[in-house]
Order: C-alpha cells, then sequence, then structure tokens
C-alpha cells in the first residue's frame, strides 16, 4: 500500500517543493493550505494531471479542531498517515518595541501551536499503527535566535523543544520525531529583503548562497525515509554552514 504524507503550508516555497518531492516518490500526498487556495488547487491540478496521488484539505493548523478534520479526512481517504510534515509558519520581523501582542501571538499560534495541534491530532493514527514518521520545521534562528526576531526565534527554539521531548515519548510506539532547521532559502518569505541584505547574509554562509526548498525537501525526504529508522529526536541544519 502507498504510504501517505502530509504536509502543512504546501502551497508554495519549502511546503511546495516538498509535497513535489514526495508525489514523485510515490507518495499519496495531502497538500494543506489555509488562505492560499489558488496556490495550493494549482499546484494539486498539476501533480494529479502528471498521474500523481495528491490532493488539497484547508485547515488553520492554528486551530485544533480543523486539524483534527485535516487528519481525518486524510486517514479516510488513504487509509494510513505515515509522514507527518509540519511546515505551515508565518514570520514577523521588528525590533521588540514595535512587536505588539497580536504580532507575537500570530507567530507562536501558527509557527508553535500549529505544530503542536498537528502533532496532537496525528499521534493517535500513528500509535495505533504503531510507526509513523513526524518532522517539524524549525529554524536555524530557533537555534542562535536573529535579531529583530524574537517572537519567530521563539516559536521556532520552541519547536525543537517540542520535537524532542516528543520524540522521547513517541519513540516506544515505534514514531520517529525530528527537526529540520533551515537557513536562508531562496523563498517568497524573504521577499522583504533589499538585495543589499541578503547579499551581505550570503557573504556570512559559508558555502556562499542561498539554499534552495528542494534542498530542505529532500532532507525531509531523507527524515521520511528507512534510512532514517534510527534516527530520532535530532536537528538536522539545512544551512550551508551557517550555523555549524
Amino acid at each position: 500500500m502507498k504510504k501517505t504524507v502530509i504536509v502543512t503550508g504546501a502551497s508554495k516555497g519549502i511546503g511546495a517543493a516538498t509535497a513535489i518531492l514526495f508525489a514523485q516518490k510515490g507518495y499519496n500526498v495531502v497538500i494543506n493550505y489555509n488562505e492560499s487556495y489558488e496556490s495550493a488547487t494549482l499546484l494539486a491540478r498539476s501533480l494529479v494531471s502528471n498521474g500523481f496521488s495528491v490532493t488539497t484539505q484547508k485547515a488553520n493548523v492554528a486551530n485544533r479542531l480543523e486539524t483534527d478534520i485535516m487528519v481525518k479526512e486524510a486517514l479516510y481517504k488513504f487509509g494510513s498517515i505515515d509522514v507527518m510534515i509540519n511546515n505551515a509558519g508565518v514570520a514577523y520581523q521588528g525590533l521588540i518595541t514595535d512587536t505588539d501582542e497580536v504580532d507575537f501571538d500570530r507567530v507562536i499560534d501558527v509557527d508553535l501551536k500549529g505544530v503542536f495541534n498537528c502533532c496532537k491530532s496525528v499521534t493517535p493514527v500513528m500509535v495505533n499503527q504503531k510507526s509513523g514518521k513526524i518532522i517539524n520545521i524549525s529554524s536555524m534562528w530557533g537555534q542562535v535566535g536573529a535579531s529583530c526576531e524574537v517572537a519567530y526565534s521563539a516559536a521556532k527554539a520552541g519547536v525543537i523543544g517540542l520535537t524532542k521531548a516528543l520524540a522521547k515519548e513517541l519513540a516506544p510506539s515505534g514514531i520517529t520525531v525530528n527537526a529540520l532547521a533551515p537557513g536562508l532559502i531562496e523563498t517568497g518569505m524573504n521577499a522583504n529583503f533589499t538585495v543589499e541584505e541578503l547579499s551581505d547574509f550570503v557573504a556570512d554562509i559559508p558555502l556562499g548562497r542561498m539554499g534552495s526548498a528542494d534542498e530542505v525537501a529532500a532532507a525531509a525526504f531523507f527524515l521520511a525515509s528507512d534510512s532514517a529508522e534510527y534516527i530520532t529526536g535530532q536537528v538536522l541544519g539545512v544551512n550551508g554552514g551557517y550555523v555549524i
């Protein structure tokens, strides 16, 4: 039976690249989106037209009821959920003096609580199966912190703590839980940076370039593969050597 993966925030960027790769590797793919209906639909149609098994599912990951429904729909359609990739996220940049409670709460709700909600929704399915892979997308800023990104850094650091704790909790059920910590990746999330700012950033990356969404997707696929059966509770950096 084909394996099934849910990718949250899969309408664009890292999520879209991950959905495409898993579809190409023979998975049933659930493309989750919240507001990006058109992008998610276009991606799904493109993959289906090429013979891949793909569906879309709207869900705001910050809402536990919606993540429960997403998991139930995926299970009903495909019969199992083998991989959960928690990629959905938002960012906020600004001095802490300019970051109000609404901004902070929004980032925490999506980037951290959203991961918790999806993990909580999918855990009973995987425990019942006695197998499963959960892959949480953190960030290198969750490891070292970023100036003017207090909320984002806090949320992504929380994802790392959640990953390590849940890995210990779910290991007896044959479930692995790992995190990816991407660095500067060429996606729309960096659209607010100027060319000069990006050039200065790249100058500090040992490999001398930005990463691609495909490279993060490849790391996610490795963690979901049989080759990573003995890897759990780990944080895999995809950052060109910026954080070592």
